[in-house]
């Protein structure tokens, strides 16, 4: 008796294996009536997602640029709170927040959107300013406390990427600037030589400082972390020190300052007399492109890379780690060095005092972290602190908000930064697919 269903296939001979194969199919295909032909069907394609699709899909995953923005965003809302809970007559308000609430809900929104604005006014743009000085002094202001930030961000993320902490920033920046308002100061020269001679001079006081815990971590083993740190207090001292030296102090005055650095080494203004941005800022994007293409072009940055991911493979695939430990904090040194510089040679100071440093050196520490230690990164980064900086100093005297908020601002960025597992929680972020969001920097310390 024949099958009245037979199923279809070749009438040709196949070998076993094929034979074997086509039967198989036959069982899992439903047999068709006597004289159809069952054909297979080719698989259906998915179309492929539009580009806005991709973007809209990506635009809430857990990558680098939403996590930092989100958590500059949570830093801004608990920095509201905290302008709140400070302003005794808002918090009176919600004493009877229960009776009306409009009251304490308006208090809070006047006092945290007059605060915010103001920042913005102080850093960006002031639309109620007249005249070209008023409109660019905001940026100018920014512009200018971000120049420094840049040179010391690149310094700690430099010793980051090659598996050390550069805690010692701040003292490399001190010994920058004694050595450039030295030379701005005492030294004769033409305008431009001498200017480039208090660069050189600042650069330099800074990569002696870097090349001293250098050697040590290279030869010795001692910590990066513990050198840098107690060379921070030689660099403050020394600073204390000379500056009351003859020869050093301004001989008019009996506070502890120097003579000023000549106008033929102060770097040039960009924007006029009546605007503090100078020419600074283009150095420090200068700088930041040397860096960027030092690591990711360069051979030195490679190894440079290699030894901070792992320095045991690196030396056993025939890299100095030694050599390279001291090159990196050379150049960490250096440019700290020139941060320094910026301070005394722009338009901060003209002339030394015990704290013509300011914090740049640590606060370069949070640049660094918060760029993630890219050098175009810590561009961004330096430029959202100077304008934090900048608009903190209009909050303070229009809105009454104390300066000290700005701080806290800052290191809640940071903190939010470095727990993304945080932001995504809270945030309920999905998974990116090319996600790296690195809570450890520096591979190997």
């Amino acid at each position: 008796m024949t099958n009245p269903n037979p199923a279809s296939g070749s009438p040709d001979k196949e070998p076993a294996t094929e034979a074997l194969q086509a039967r198989e199919e036959a069982r899992a295909t439903p047999t068709a009536p006597a004289g159809d032909t069952v054909t297979k069907q080719p698989p259906v394609e998915e179309p492929r997602p539009s580009l806005g699709k991709l973007f809209l899909d990506n635009l809430w995953a857990a990558n680098t640029v939403t996590v930092t923005v989100l958590a500059v965003v949570l830093a801004m809302l608990v920095g509201a709170v905290l302008i709140i809970v400070s302003d005794p007559e808002v918090l009176a308000t919600y004493g009877y927040i229960t009776a009306r609430p409009a009251d304490a809900l308006n208090a809070s929104w006047t006092v945290v959107s007059e605060a915010y604005a103001n920042l913005f006014k102080g850093a960006v743009f002031d639309p109620d300013a007249v005249g070209f000085t008023a409109a660019m002094g905001p940026i100018s202001e920014t512009l200018t406390y971000t120049a420094p930030l840049v040179f010391t961000g690149l310094s700690v993320a430099l010793a980051f990427r090659g598996g050390l902490f550069n805690i010692g920033a701040q003292g490399q920046a001190t010994i920058g600037v004694i050595l450039a308002a030295v030379a701005g100061f005492a030294l004769p020269l033409p305008p431009g030589v001498h200017l480039l001679v208090a660069l050189i001079a600042g650069a330099l006081g800074g990569a002696l400082w870097g090349f001293v815990p250098g050697i040590l971590k290279a030869r010795t083993g001692a910590h990066e972390v513990i050198n840098t740190i107690m060379l921070n207090y030689v660099a403050v001292y020394f600073l204390s020190w000379i500056i009351v030296q003859s020869g050093v102090q301004n001989p008019n005055r009996s506070d502890a300052i120097s003579k000023p650095v000549d106008s033929s080494a102060q770097l040039p203004r960009l924007l006029g007399d009546n605007l503090r941005v100078h020419a600074g800022i283009l150095l420090a994007v200068l700088a930041t492109w040397f860096i960027a293409w030092l690591l990711n072009r360069s051979t030195l940055g490679f190894e440079l890379r290699a030894v901070g991911a792992n320095p045991d493979a690196a030396r056993t695939a025939g890299i100095s780690v030694t050599k390279t430990y001291v090159l990196v904090m050379v150049i960490a040194g250096l440019l700290a060095g020139l941060g320094g510089s910026n301070m005394v040679l722009g338009s901060t100071a003209n002339a030394l005092t015990p704290l013509v440093i300011a914090q740049i050196g640590f606060d370069g520490i949070l640049v660094a972290l918060l760029g993630r230690v890219k050098p175009w990164g810590v561009l961004l980064a330096a430029l959202l602190f100077g304008a934090l900086q900048a608009g903190g100093n209009r909050m303070q005297s229009y809105s009454g908000i104390s300066l000290e908020l700005v701080t806290v601002l800052q290191a809640l960025i940071v903190i939010f930064i470095a727990a993304p597992a945080l932001v995504k929680a809270i945030f309920q972020l999905r998974a990116a697919r090319a996600a790296r969001l690195q809570t450890s920097l520096a591979k190997g310390w």
